[in-house]
């Protein structure tokens, strides 16, 4: 049965993406990442899959099974009252009602899904393909009473030569994945140029995703391009890294 708070969690975060423009959503890969989040002013989460595989020895790429991933971001979610989203990757080989029972069970509300199957030899699904398992999801979550927000990822712009190439295609997949169910698409590898990135905005009804680092993005450009919800991927972890590696430096023998 599917707990009272995990629905209104995610009522919240739906009402928190048509609040903010763009909503930021820290992410994070610990509870004391979460908690220093929230601390600072921040009403929602995302947790992502390479800062939580380097906090635990793991590989990115889904290199931790299905089953890991829940067990790790169980605690981060319980840790804090804010609604919390998960990038689960490529799905890590389940189905979609799966993946969704799964992070509803640990009182995620909100996922990521690419469309490079590292599971698959880092395989790219086709349009329709990752259309079809957005639509999944869609259902999955509708079934189950619970409106979890879905994020819809395609990596074509970073696998191609010229990210320019591809414009065309990418556009085409994100309106496939927005008409399949997704509440939000992500053009990943787009975040520093402001001509494909605008591009996209233009031509998508629902907020398009884009990576952002905490210190040399600045948040009104974002807003000018029309992105309507940035994640920090691992560039906080890293970041954090940088600046821990300074303070460090001069006490090292």
């Amino acid at each position: 049965m599917v707990s009272h708070s995990t629905v209104e969690r995610a009522q919240r975060f739906k009402q928190l993406h048509a609040q903010y423009k763009p909503l930021v959503l820290p992410t994070v890969w610990d509870v004391w990442s979460a908690r220093t989040a929230v601390a600072a002013g921040f009403p929602a989460l995302t947790v992502g899959s390479h800062p939580l595989a380097d906090s635990r020895g793991a590989d990115d790429h889904e290199g931790q099974t299905f089953e890991e991933v829940l067990a790790a971001v169980r605690p981060i979610i319980a840790a804090v009252d804010v609604p919390v989203s998960v990038d689960l990757e490529a799905g890590y080989g389940q189905e979609p009602a799966d993946l969704v029972a799964g992070l509803i069970e640990v009182g995620g509300v909100g996922l990521n899904i690419e469309d490079t199957v590292h599971s698959d030899g880092g395989r790219v699904r086709s349009t329709r393909e990752h259309a079809s398992y957005v639509a999944g999801l869609r259902t999955a979550a509708d079934d189950a009473g619970v409106p979890v927000w879905v994020n819809g990822r395609t990596d074509l712009f970073v696998h191609a030569q010229e990210a320019s190439d591809v414009l065309d295609e990418a556009i085409e997949r994100l309106r496939a994945l927005e008409e399949a169910g997704a509440d939000s698409v992500y053009p990943v590898g787009v975040q520093d140029d402001d001509g494909l990135l605008a591009a996209v905005t233009g031509a998508l009804s629902v907020p398009v995703n884009s990576t952002a680092h905490p210190v040399r993005h600045d948040l009104e450009r974002f807003r000018r391009l029309g992105v309507g919800r940035i994640t920090y991927g691992p560039l906080l972890q890293l970041a954090m890294a940088d600046t821990m590696k300074d303070m460090l430096r001069p006490w090292a023998p």
